[in-house]
């Protein structure tokens, strides 16, 4: 028989612990698309009087104008999210509103996650819906998992079924997005076909399938560079619409594009503009480019290109750390010297070969350009 002492017993760290609290929105290091846009697009769902798509929360047009840009009759300004060739993006949103799903084909650095995460906030609301590709994925991640403890307790059933982010976006008409699937071994792929073609996911355990609602589709995203390393089955490429996400066409765009992102980011990371910096963003586009295509903006002089893919995600990455170490070391003005590690480090990825390059395009191309000394200088200084 049991007695009671009286007494309370003492609180213990299960009973005494907090829920976290979650972070206020201004806190969010890098907020989802839906959020760090809210006002946008509500201000297009306010304007947009054109045909939607089941479960869409914005017409195809006005999904086209989030990511492209614009203005509304009321005067609000769209900012846009991506910097390229109009009908490819329309082309991508009018897959998602047919049952096709969408490849976003590219090499590194070509914004492929960027443009998925925008268009899944832009049709469903939300992104994160999201199965990040890995070697290491498990069918699981893209079917449904289960909770291990409960189905050794009760055996299978609903409670105990943990469902996949594409579960759910079927159960729910939303977009799912798949980062990197050429990186999701072959096997695991495959998954898929049954989930794109059929627009239905088994469960056998349970004698029951999801099938998916209107709304439902699919962003996946993949580098055209690892080619080789899984492969998609020609049975999962059939399910897909492949729209091709180039490299910036001019030198221009490319510097719009890395002066937006870098402004963006410098906001999140509460850095000081920078100003005097767009010399600066033009130099460091204008190395990329040079290496990237072999070639001087001239035509005049042939180069070696490095085996860094000297995208311009990284050029948006040497831009801010540069900007960074200006404001927090330097007078808060971006200078040569702010950018100069950066570069080594994105054009050399191979000690012996690519230093070699590097020294060579400094000594034949940056040395003998007018206005460039400063930049000169201090890249030798970094690389001594």
């Amino acid at each position: 028989m049991s007695v009671s002492t009286g007494t309370t017993a003492e609180p213990t760290a299960e009973t005494t612990a907090v829920p976290p609290v979650a972070p206020h929105r201004d806190q969010v290091l890098r907020p989802h698309a839906e959020d760090a846009f809210a006002a946008e697009l509500a201000a297009l769902a306010a304007h947009d009087d054109r045909p939607r798509p089941a479960h869409w929360k914005l017409s195809p047009w006005a999904v086209a104008t989030y990511l492209l840009g614009g203005t509304l009759p009321d005067g609000t300004v769209i900012t846009p999210k991506y910097v390229g060739p109009r009908r490819m993006v329309e082309v991508a949103v009018t897959t998602l509103a047919t049952d096709r799903a969408l490849l976003l084909l590219g090499v590194p650095g070509t914004a492929k996650t960027w443009v998925s995460e925008h268009l899944a906030a832009a049709v469903s609301g939300d992104s994160t819906l999201l199965v990040q590709g890995t070697a290491g994925t498990p069918e699981e991640a893209i079917r449904y998992g289960w909770n291990y403890a409960r189905l050794l307790a009760h055996g299978p059933s609903r409670e105990a079924l943990v469902p996949s982010p594409v579960m759910r976006a079927m159960s729910e008409g939303r977009t799912a997005r798949v980062e990197e699937l050429t990186r999701i071994p072959a096997d695991v792929q495959d998954s898929l076909i049954t989930i794109l073609s059929e627009k239905t996911l088994p469960i056998p355990e349970l004698g029951e399938e999801v099938q998916a609602v209107q709304g439902f589709n699919l962003i996946a995203t993949a580098n055209d560079r690892d080619r080789g390393v899984n492969d998609l089955s020609s049975a999962l490429r059939r399910r897909f619409n492949t729209v091709v996400l180039p490299l910036p066409e001019t030198a221009e765009a490319e510097v719009d594009i890395v002066t937006r992102r870098v402004e963006q980011l410098g906001r999140s990371l509460d850095l000081p503009a920078a100003p005097d910096g767009l010399d600066e963003i033009r130099r460091v586009v204008t190395v990329f480019r040079e290496l990237r295509e072999g070639v001087t903006g001239d035509g005049r002089t042939r180069l070696k290109s490095p085996s860094g893919t000297l995208s311009t995600a990284e050029a948006i990455s040497v831009v801010t750390s540069g900007l960074a170490l200006s404001a927090h070391f330097g007078d808060g003005v971006l200078r040569a010297g702010d950018v100069a590690a950066g570069l080594l480090g994105a054009v050399v990825r191979d000690p012996a070969a690519d230093r070699v390059i590097w020294q060579e395009y400094l000594e034949t191309v940056v040395r003998e350009r007018d206005g460039w000394t400063d930049f000169y200088r201090a890249c030798r200084e970094v690389g001594a």
